[in-house]
């Protein structure tokens, strides 16, 4: 397991790697940066590989710091299982229907981060979600495939991103290798590949591996 997390870490740095590319060719269209965190609000739907590779940086932070954010996250977690009485430890969305999932985060939800610092950067910030990472510009593929046509509004204010094709990049592998990836990761804690696990920053932070791998496992 821990090579399968190894594996999407160096996945993960591909898109790193792609962003970075983009920032240095339009320096004066692209805001994004580490500090800024206009987009680290409100809740949304990570991957279970996801949780376990972001639980690698939160488990590497400081004693203290770790008990204050998991009572944060507990917090959060029995107030949205007030909102759906259903959601509840191991606090995985699948275990509710997925149109049931938008009233648990709404869009204008503006709750910080539970990982954001006090200065308001990332306090995992190498081991953040692939959301994060993809965050910010459209995710156009190499084959002009638009897979997300959305972008920070602090971002391309006078150009249309779409237009440019150096911002382009080869999502449709990209995900196929990290759906690969998530299916050897849940066939290792179950036994069965599946195709989604999904689940909240805050439900990774107080995510006890056996309690989740077994409910799954009762699901399937």
């Amino acid at each position: 397991m821990e090579e399968l997390l190894n594996q999407y870490g160096v996945l993960l740095g591909e898109v790193d790697a792609w962003f970075g590319r983009c920032l240095e060719q339009h320096p004066d269209k692209i805001a994004c940066c580490n500090g800024c965190s206009e987009c680290c609000r409100g809740l949304f739907d990570i991957t279970l590989l996801d949780a376990m590779y972001l639980r690698r940086g939160f488990d590497g932070l400081s004693e203290p710091l770790k008990t204050k954010i998991a009572a944060a996250a507990s917090i959060r977690l029995k107030q949205l299982s007030r909102l759906n009485p259903a959601f509840v430890e191991p606090w995985l969305l699948n275990r509710i229907p997925e149109d049931e999932w938008d009233a648990l985060m709404p869009e204008e939800d503006e709750t910080p981060c539970l990982l954001l610092s006090e200065a308001g950067g990332c306090l995992v910030y190498a081991y953040r979600p692939m959301t994060c990472r993809l965050n910010g510009i459209p995710l156009i593929d190499t084959s002009g495939e638009e897979l997300f046509d959305e972008w920070c509004t602090l971002n391309f204010s006078e150009t249309d991103p779409r237009d440019l094709k150096d911002l382009r990049f080869g999502f449709t592998e990209l995900f196929s290798r990290e759906l690969h990836l998530f299916q050897e990761l849940v066939c290792q804690l179950t036994g069965s590949p599946q195709n989604e696990i999904d689940l909240f920053i805050p439900s990774a932070i107080v995510m006890n591996y056996k309690k989740t791998a077994a409910a799954i496992a009762t699901w399937y």
